[in-house]
C-alpha cells in the first residue's frame, strides 16, 4: 500500500462517527476496530472495510 493510500485510509477513518451517539471514534489498528468510548462499542473492519452496524459490533467495557 502507498503512503498517500494509507493517508487516504486513515483520514476516511477519522471522518466516520459513531451511527449511535455520532461520538468521534478512536482507530484500534492492532485488533482493527473503530472504537466508540460514549456507546461502549466497537465496530469491526473486515478486509479493510468499516463495518458501521451496531448489529455487529462488540460491547467494550
Amino acid at each position: 500500500m502507498s503512503e498517500s493510500q494509507t493517508e487516504t485510509d486513515r483520514r476516511m477513518l477519522e471522518a466516520l462517527v459513531c451511527p449511535l451517539t455520532q461520538a468521534v471514534l478512536t482507530y484500534d489498528a492492532e485488533a482493527q476496530e473503530l472504537i466508540s468510548k460514549a456507546a461502549h462499542l466497537a465496530y469491526p473492519i473486515r478486509d479493510g472495510i468499516p463495518v458501521m452496524l451496531v448489529s455487529e459490533a462488540r460491547k467494550t467495557d
